[in-house]
């Protein structure tokens, strides 16, 4: 009997835990580890996640011993966790830690490495299985993959297996993404290479598919039919913090748009795979990113907006502009703020655009995708007190409150016909009692268990770049004249309030 206060309804699947293997992580020193690398580790171990017979080895510049670099993580993990670390699943974890240092451009750091790699099978029952985070600056991506080959820390054999997680930025442009595919593919299979997006292990990106595949009453409506608009949005109230070199040279174009929001684009308007294996579920997102319409120079003005913040004040604060941030030219014109309309074109998205915005230093920290419904018709009210119809709206939350709502319209009680809208809300935290995940632990254990499903293949990351490309060539031909052009704690530009409202559309608004 089935009840209507069931939270679970399906029967309960065990994971299985990753492959025995070893984590190399170039880059190891980096606040990625601390911050996330580690911590998600930590939490697949107290999930019963990670296998007993692995390993982790640590490599950069910086000099350290096994139990230097053990001492610095152990501070890390007690710092940076999302939880308390449990002292038991700490001392499990903590002898398996180890550390090489080295140059990235030093072939020696390799051979080395091998060695150290055949100790560490010998004491932890590692198979010679390895997995390689390239947690480095984008630089060293070509170079550290070069070099694992030249030393045989590539190939696989007698039952092992050999893989590497790569970060973002995949390459500047098309051109550039071409031409690191080319390189790595002539060391490494594509079945060997993971390029890792952390929004995509987020449970609400996930739960994209089994909200629409799993439920009977969306994807029936899913489509141009009923759908008026999506909005997607990655808002950040942080600047640049410490990463003004390297943003002064990206850009939230290049930072934000060919990975994480396309990925969610994709996620959100993918076609029915015809399984969840992986390469059919790649399948149909590689085909929302080729379907979508090229943007001419003209396009380009009408249809994108970019902004740069000056100072302001956020969360009762004074902040400093782009242009004051650590390590950023004074008369910088990289953008902090995109927005911009981008249109599909199939059978089940002509005519329904979809817009994309993004920046730093806005009025809120938020992550989601809204699905703007059709407005139902007026004709049945025309004789009542309600003078307008609001749109259903149905928000998918990524961060930081992971969750799903949906808005629609209900009689406000009393004798006079009003309608009131409505707000059904789920939150992961509330609703399933357990706080989500970071969402590299999903990514991690998919790299262990070789499933690929959520990491994007070479042609989606040139498909990626193929829509920016007429953006970067416009705004290099021109440059902003305008910047600074929205102030910290705002939500950027006015221009981008402008390019929907011209259609009779707004972004969606916050309380």
């Amino acid at each position: 009997m089935s009840t209507m206060n069931q939270k679970v309804q399906s029967r309960p699947v065990s994971v299985r835990p990753g492959d025995p293997c070893a984590l190399v992580i170039f880059g190891a020193a980096g606040d990625l580890t601390k911050r996330l690398l580690v911590p998600s580790l930590y939490n697949l171990h107290a999930s019963n996640l990670l296998p007993e017979n692995f390993a982790i080895v640590g490599v950069t510049a910086a000099k350290f011993s096994d139990e230097e670099f053990r001492e610095k993580l152990t501070k890390d993990i007690h710092e940076f966790a999302r939880s308390p670390a449990q002292k038991e699943q700490w001392d499990w974890f903590k002898p398996k830690i180890y550390y090489h240092s080295g140059d990235f451009r030093d072939p020696n750091l390799y051979m080395q490495l091998k060695d150290k790699l055949a100790a560490v099978d010998r004491q932890r029952g590692t198979p010679g299985s390895y997995l390689f985070y390239l947690a480095t600056a984008p630089q060293f991506f070509g170079e550290i993959i070069k070099q694992l080959g030249a030393v045989g820390l590539t190939t696989e054999a007698n039952g092992f297996w050999r893989r590497v997680i790569i970060e973002k930025p995949f390459g500047r442009d098309l051109e550039s993404a071409r031409g690191l595919n080319k390189e790595i593919s002539s060391v490494l299979d594509e079945s060997q290479i993971y390029r890792i997006d952390h929004y995509l292990g987020k449970e609400t990106v996930q739960n994209m598919m089994v909200f629409r595949f799993g439920n009977g009453i969306f994807e029936p409506i899913w489509n141009r039919g009923y759908i008026d608009s999506v909005q997607i949005t990655v808002a950040e109230t942080v600047g640049v913090e410490e990463r003004g070199g390297y943003y002064d040279t990206a850009g939230a174009l290049r930072d934000m748009i060919p990975n994480h929001m396309l990925q969610l684009v994709a996620m959100t308007a993918m076609e029915p795979p015809i399984s969840f294996d992986s390469e059919a579920v790649r399948d149909e997102k590689a085909k929302v990113l080729h379907a979508i319409q090229p943007l001419t120079a003209e396009d380009v003005l009408a249809k994108a907006v970019r902004g740069q913040y000056g100072p302001g004040v956020l969360k009762e604060r004074n902040v400093p502009g782009y242009r004051a941030e650590p390590q950023v030219n004074p008369q910088s014109g990289t953008e902090t703020f995109i927005a911009m309309e981008l249109n599909i074109d199939n059978w089940r998205w002509a005519g329904v655009p979809f817009y994309l915005r993004t920046g730093k230093r806005l009025a809120q920290r938020a992550t989601e995708i809204v699905i703007q419904f059709k407005r139902a018709p007026h004709l049945l009210f025309r004789d009542t007190g309600v003078e307008s119809l609001s749109a259903n709206q149905l928000v998918m939350h990524i961060q930081p409150d992971e969750g799903i709502s949906l808005r629609f319209s209900a009689k406000v009680p009393g004798a006079v016909m009003n309608l009131g809208s409505v707000n059904m809300n789920m939150k992961y935290e509330e609703y399933f009692g357990a706080a989500p995940w970071i969402g590299y632990e999903t990514l991690l254990l998919d790299c262990m268990i070789g499933d690929p499903t959520l990491f994007q293949r070479a042609d989606m990351v040139e498909a990626g770049w193929r829509v920016v490309a007429p953006l970067l060539d416009v705004w290099k031909a021109l440059p902003p004249r305008e910047f600074p052009n929205y102030a910290a704690g705002t939500w950027g530009p006015k221009d981008a309030d402008y390019m929907l409202e011209r259609e009779g559309r707004q972004w969606r608004v916050r309380l």
